[in-house]
């Protein structure tokens, strides 16, 4: 694509050679030290070098990798603590609250309506095909976290999907890999983290995206800037709107097709913030196989009568 998909790949190398040979313990502060220590200098000096093939945007990105740096020093050092009994770290609740109050007023006036449009207007057939080429641009992100997380065998698996899906499934509006029984691994950095050691930090509530956690919100970060893919690492050209306008087709179809459960989280629900909290918090740990036999059910409103 450009000089900064060699980088980019150097950086990927590099990094799965210096990997840790074990999991270091976070819970001690000496382990909390070094994690911090190792992960400090894996974002600043594997990442922080790709920013520079683009010079005009070089503040921006460098704002960004300093609150990614942030947010994994809070991830490393709080993972532990709970402000709760029911192991959920939520020390940010009040502004929590609402900023879920304005994504849940932006859903009803404008979100959901313009979904409904969209799923009744374009054919389920070209909206799914609009969703297998946003994933398709996300791919090679899953390519990349596998490796940093030392699964090879996932990396292959997302580079064959993207080779087939790019050609012979026509740029990926087709999902052919999918079709030759060859599933999906998706990951994200936010896991990647998590194979590193690093705890999710507390519970945080994102504006337009909807929960997450420190740890996850760090890994959004880095997938937005390391992805070849995405809108900061295209050059200045009107291709460069193409992935961030797919995902949010992806995102109007996705917020159609799963119309009911959203709709009775949000508007059904005693107290849809703590119902929507619970939710991520037991799927993602769920993915990430970070849940304990005791975990909540995630579909229990603890506010029910």
């Amino acid at each position: 694509m450009r000089a900064i998909t060699v980088t980019a790949q150097f950086y990927v190398c590099r990094s799965v050679s210096s990997l840790p040979h074990h999991k270091v313990s976070s819970k001690s502060p000496s382990g909390q030290r070094r994690l911090k220590t190792y992960l400090s200098h894996t974002l600043i000096c594997r990442i922080a070098p790709l920013f520079h093939s683009h010079p005009p945007r070089l503040p921006f990105r460098a704002a960004a990798v300093l609150l990614l740096c942030v947010f994994v020093s809070a991830c490393a050092t709080s993972q532990d603590q709970v402000t709760r009994t029911d192991g959920i770290n939520d020390p940010y609740e009040t502004t929590n609250r609402k900023i879920h109050a304005f994504n849940k007023g932006l859903d009803k006036n404008l979100v959901r309506p313009v979904a409904q449009g969209y799923g009744y207007v374009v054919p389920v057939e070209i909206r799914n095909t609009v969703n297998n080429f946003s994933d398709n641009l996300s791919t090679p992100g899953y390519a990349v976290n596998s490796l940093l997380q030392g699964d090879l065998a996932s990396a292959g698996v997302s580079v064959i999907r993207f080779v087939m899906n790019t050609t012979i499934g026509l740029g990926g509006f087709v999902d052919a890999a999918s079709e030759l029984q060859i599933a999906d691994r998706k990951t994200d950095f936010g896991e990647t983290l998590s194979v590193w050691g690093a705890g999710e930090g507390a519970y945080i509530e994102l504006p337009l995206f909807g929960p997450s956690t420190q740890r996850s919100t760090a890994g959004l970060i880095v997938d937005f800037f390391t992805n070849p893919l995405t809108f900061a690492t295209i050059e200045d050209v009107p291709e460069r709107y193409v992935p961030p306008v797919s995902k949010g087709f992806a995102g109007l179809n996705n917020r159609e097709k799963f119309s009911d459960t959203i709709d009775s989280v949000l508007y059904e629900s005693a107290d849809s913030y703590a119902q929507t909290r619970q939710i991520y918090l037991q799927n993602r740990r769920f993915e990430l196989g970070e849940n304990s036999a005791d975990d909540f059910d995630p579909y229990e409103d603890p506010y029910a009568q």
